[in-house]
């Protein structure tokens, strides 16, 4: 992997608008949820954007994340004993977790790129996409979800509705207003095509 470094003029711009969608503030929620959710013995991380971004680098927190939201016997990411140090290991890692977050409902639009959290391109679409994650957690609400239900919001479920065929019958008689209407529609004063109006004086 290539070293990169600084970008300028029009590259340094998106990044710093980037940097600026990073939320320091969610930064302490996500950092309570994930202790809250795998133990005091995955740490907290040094405060800011590049303090969250090494202590998740390795993937290792992100799958024990992930591992924690199913029952015993049904962990999806394996996760090693020793973090991995080897660059395409962590990145690996990293890319098992979204793996099982797309398993586990999350949508490819709220995920983050593996090179987003690796070379902290993106922190704050990691953030989003754990965001994503407590919401689903919190919705199933199956039993595995630990800490303040309140840290993130319910997505909205299915209200599936029931009708009897009586009801569907009678809804057969009714006339939307999508299929139009013919009150008011008068065709008085029309002439026929191709022929000119008549105008006496």
């Amino acid at each position: 992997m290539a070293n990169k470094g600084p970008s300028y003029g029009m590259s340094r711009e998106v990044q710093s608008k980037i940097e600026k969608k990073y939320d320091e503030e969610l930064e302490e929620r996500l950092v309570e949820w994930i202790a809250a959710q795998c133990g005091p013995d995955v740490g907290r991380p040094d405060r800011g954007r590049l303090g969250f971004q090494v202590w998740l680098k390795n993937g290792v927190i992100l799958s024990k994340l992930v591992n924690s939201l199913y029952p015993d016997g049904a962990k999806p990411v394996k996760v090693p004993e020793n973090p991995p140090s080897m660059v395409f290991k962590q990145m690996e890692q990293v890319a098992q977790f979204l793996k099982a977050a797309e398993d586990y409902g999350v949508t490819k639009t709220d995920m983050f790129q593996t090179v987003d959290l690796f070379e902290g391109k993106d922190m704050a679409a990691v953030q989003r996409t754990l965001m994503a994650l407590g919401s689903l957690a919190v919705t199933k609400n199956d039993g595995h979800y630990r800490g303040d239900p309140n840290w993130f919001m319910k997505k909205a479920q299915e209200h599936k509705r029931e009708f009897t065929e009586s009801q569907l019958q009678e809804g057969k008689h009714v006339i939307g207003l999508q299929m139009g209407s013919n009150r008011g529609a008068s065709q008085a004063g029309m002439t026929g095509y191709g022929r000119p109006r008549q105008i006496i004086s």
